[in-house]
């Protein structure tokens, strides 16, 4: 998917890769198809918490070379910096911002509010990125939070499957009534370990405010 310059490509569960300026970007790899194998060539990697479907060292093993930047909530530093002594590893808290070549990436809450998976305390972070004029916004795994409402991305990756996140009905709530976005919404955490492409397609039929994309792994 190519928006206004920018490539997207899903990558299965709430990993993707984004393209653009020349910039190779990867948000929490994890169980990459084969065409991914010793690929090596993310610029920058965006890991949102701890958790093995998201901090995966096998999948980052992949994509990482010895110039990649990787920008990370702190409680991934630790396991990071033991794997990756090579690289610029940067953490990143809510509300605290980073830039990188001429992007910002800002780190924003994502935790629970009834389910104690992700823990607000741990400050698990989703991502802010901010690059060719355009807002992208990568919830990480979260519940509806205040903290969302008027981010106003122009794009935006959010988790459908319930369980462990908020459920398509939340999530079509979240993203018409506090997150906004302006241009396109993009149902993400399914298909994987939890959620079906059922959670996605309820989701996006629930949404009105925007376009919805269901997109293919790649």
């Amino acid at each position: 998917m190519n928006i206004e310059g920018i490539e997207i490509r899903w990558n299965g569960h709430d990993g993707f890769r984004i393209e653009a300026n020349g910039n190779k970007i990867y948000v929490d790899p994890y169980k990459l198809i084969p065409t991914y194998a010793r690929k090596s060539d993310a610029d920058i990697l965006l890991i949102s918490h701890n958790h093995f479907d998201h901090l995966s060292i096998e999948d980052i093993n992949n994509v990482i070379n010895e110039n990649t930047k990787i920008i990370c909530s702190h409680e991934c530093v630790e396991v990071l910096k033991k794997n990756y002594k090579v690289n610029e590893i940067i953490p990143l808290k809510p509300k605290e911002a980073r830039t990188v070549g001429n992007m910002e990436i800002r780190g924003i809450e994502a935790y629970n509010t009834d389910k104690k998976f992700h823990p607000k305390k741990d400050e698990k972070i989703g991502f802010i990125i901010n690059i060719n004029d355009l807002k992208i916004y990568h919830t990480g795994d979260t519940d509806i939070i205040p903290e969302m409402e008027n981010v106003n991305p122009d794009i935006l990756f959010v988790p459908v499957s319930g369980t462990y996140v908020m459920t398509a009905k939340e999530a079509g709530k979240a993203t018409n009534e506090l997150i906004k976005p302006k241009k396109i919404a993009i149902p993400m955490h399914y298909g994987s370990i939890v959620g079906t492409v059922k959670d996605a397609e309820d989701f996006c039929k629930d949404v009105n405010i925007c376009k919805t994309a269901i997109m293919e792994i790649e």
